[in-house]
Formats: C-alpha cells, sequence, structure tokens
C-alpha cells in the first residue's frame, strides 16, 4: 500500500529530518501535521534534558490568512524545556 505524504489524515503528521539545517535555531525536523481539519508546519528540536533528549515541537497554521489569536500566551521552545517534568 503506498502512502501520498501530501494527504495527511486528521489528527496525524509527519517530520523529516532538516538536512539544510545551518545553526542551533533552525529546527532538527520538519513536516506537517492535520489537527480538526488544519494543517500546521511542524518543527521539532532535539534537546537534552536532566534525564536525558527529548524533542522540543512548534507549529505554524499553513493557511496564509491565519491571524494568530492576540490574547494567547507566546510559548518558545526554551520556555517549554522548564515546564517538562523529567
Amino acid at each position: 500500500m503506498s502512502t501520498d505524504i501530501r494527504e495527511l489524515r486528521d489528527s496525524s503528521g509527519l517530520l523529516f529530518k532538516n538536512d539544510n539545517k545551518s545553526n542551533d535555531q533552525h529546527p532538527d525536523y520538519k513536516g506537517s501535521i492535520k489537527v480538526g481539519g488544519v494543517e500546521y508546519w511542524l518543527s521539532a528540536w532535539i534537546k537534552q534534558g536532566k534525564n536525558g533528549k527529548f524533542m522540543g515541537l512548534a507549529t505554524t497554521p499553513k493557511d496564509a490568512a491565519y491571524v494568530p489569536n492576540k490574547a494567547a500566551p507566546s510559548t518558545s521552545v526554551a520556555d517549554m524545556d522548564q515546564d517538562i517534568p523529567f
């Protein structure tokens, strides 16, 4: 069975190694995810925590007409490191 990677099923995504990474702020992996019928760009950074390696994730809407909710708090990958319980 072949899978067309351009058509994501809802609540699923794909990540690929970023071979074009030129600095530490660029994601280690890039891809797409579909949640609630909305497609997002998905980025992942391999991080080192006190209990080992983990991935920090970020999403960006693919829809060019998207206007972010100004009331929503902004969270960076560095902020997420502080919230991880391990």
